[in-house]
């Protein structure tokens, strides 16, 4: 008995260093309501004085959510700053990759993020730049947005058509529906996951429907998509036995990953987009109860694995870990209106905001600006300013590039390891009512101004 307690804690010991070792104490206080908002009585206002000032209280917005001008103007001098030494360093990058995740396509998302969010059109001809040498250069070798030819064609699509070019808008379309085949077929070892598989191919179908139009991509192309992944998740569980508990179960290379980036959090994330019209019985019958066998994986932290073998609680990455599995929760929530997957969100939120400034950067995947979008998008679901507060302080945190002495990343300038994944989730921090993961949230673009 002795012994396990001893065990136990030295276990507990390690991951407490381990957690130091990753990420940074948060030194931020967290949010309280205004002392304000509660009218006090007499005889505490004597005592008590005048109620804080906003200042006093740090909170970076008014009480409609509005970011204060203040922090706005740092917003938007940080990201003209870091734009200017992006394009510097991207001078020397790797001329050849084209992928969203660390390549150009990545930069071409961004300035059509900055676009969307300023309409300033000179963001739009940025972007036109870059994809047109990102199109010239496609692999032909994988078919996810996020890292393969899928991506530039989809972004490429939707410059083009915000441009009204639209006879080669179409023509990008046509290229990617041309990767369909090989993401469908039976022979095919493609695996289900975001990065390099089936789901990241369906994201890209989505986002050119829900940036151009619905209908722009076919419904048949979709579903047959959404049935190679749900077929693909089927055989795996009777493959191992786990049909009663989980319906669904998915793997890359030969590993249950739970995370956002490789696992089945970002795969069931994808089949309950509203865009990808699964039917309503394959959500309640298959997918619901394959989130809750994820959900029991978690740890009494709140933190959840990077796979299901793995008993490690140390990942807090949009990658591994609670930063992911958040975005998963929140969707469950919307589809099944049920309190625990919100109650579930909430408590990773607190896990990013306890353990979510990390030494590995700022990037997206694995940074504090994908730990910060955790926080937008519970904002936008809850309307809870306790969750526009964290991410605020995540972006001041963010505002201090290069100061806390985290790592650099190998591709240092790219959307998803380093400094271009900072601007984008700065620049969204000033609208967070229509703030996006990018590359994973499906946005609200045609409610903006085209060209």
């Amino acid at each position: 008995m002795g012994e396990t307690m001893s065990k136990r804690l030295k276990l507990h010991l390690s991951e407490e260093a381990e957690m130091g070792e990753r990420a940074f104490p948060n030194p931020f206080p967290d949010y309280v309501v205004a002392a304000s908002a509660a009218p006090a009585s007499e005889a505490e206002d004597e005592c008590a004085g005048p109620p804080p000032t906003r200042d006093e209280l740090s909170l970076p917005f008014h009480d409609d959510g509005k970011i204060i001008a203040a922090f706005t103007r740092r917003i938007q001098s940080k990201v003209k700053d870091l734009l200017q030494q992006m394009e510097e360093g991207l001078k020397t990058a790797d001329p050849h990759d084209c992928s969203v995740y660390t390549g150009w396509t990545g930069i071409a998302l961004l300035y059509l993020q900055l676009y969307r969010v300023t309409s300033d059109q000179t963001y739009l001809l940025r972007s036109l730049d870059y994809i047109k040498r990102t199109l010239r250069n496609l692999s032909g070798r994988r078919v996810t947005f996020l890292c393969g030819d899928a991506g530039p064609l989809a972004v490429a699509a939707v410059v083009y058509h915000k441009l009204r070019s639209d006879g080669e808008s179409q023509e990008c379309i046509e290229k990617l529906l041309q990767l369909q085949r090989t993401v469908v077929s039976r022979d095919s070892d493609l695996p289900d996951e975001l990065l390099y598989g089936r789901a990241g191919y369906l994201f890209a179908l989505l986002y050119v429907n829900t940036e151009i139009g619905p209908g722009t991509v076919c419904e048949s192309a979709v579903q047959e998509v959404v049935t190679a992944i749900i077929e693909s998740g089927k055989a795996l569980s009777r493959e191992e036995r786990k049909t009663e508990r989980c319906p669904l179960l998915y793997q890359w290379h030969r590993k249950q990953y739970v995370g956002a980036a490789h696992g089945m959090a970002g795969i069931y994330y994808m089949l309950m987009q509203p865009a990808a019209k699964v039917d309503q019985e394959t959500l309640t019958e298959m997918v619901k109860p394959s989130i809750d066998y994820v959900r029991h994986k978690r740890f009494r932290s709140g933190n959840y694995p990077s796979s299901l073998s793995n008993e490690t609680d140390r990942l807090v990455h949009w990658c591994h870990g609670a930063p992911g599995v958040i975005h998963m929760l929140m969707q469950a929530y919307k589809v099944f209106k049920e309190e625990k997957y919100l109650k579930d969100a909430m408590e990773c939120s607190d896990v990013i905001w306890q353990r979510g400034l990390l030494r590995k950067g700022y990037g997206v995947c694995h940074g504090t600006a994908g730990n910060g979008y955790s926080f937008l998008s519970l904002y936008h679901l809850t309307q809870d300013k306790k969750y526009l507060y964290r991410a605020c302080k995540f972006a001041e945190w963010c505002l201090d590039y290069g100061a806390h002495g985290c790592r650099v990343p190998d591709r240092p300038y790219s959307l998803f390891e380093g400094m271009a994944g900072a601007i984008h989730f700065l620049s969204d921090v000033l609208v967070p009512e229509t703030a996006r993961f990018p590359a994973f949230e499906l946005g609200f673009s045609q409610m903006h101004k085209q060209v």
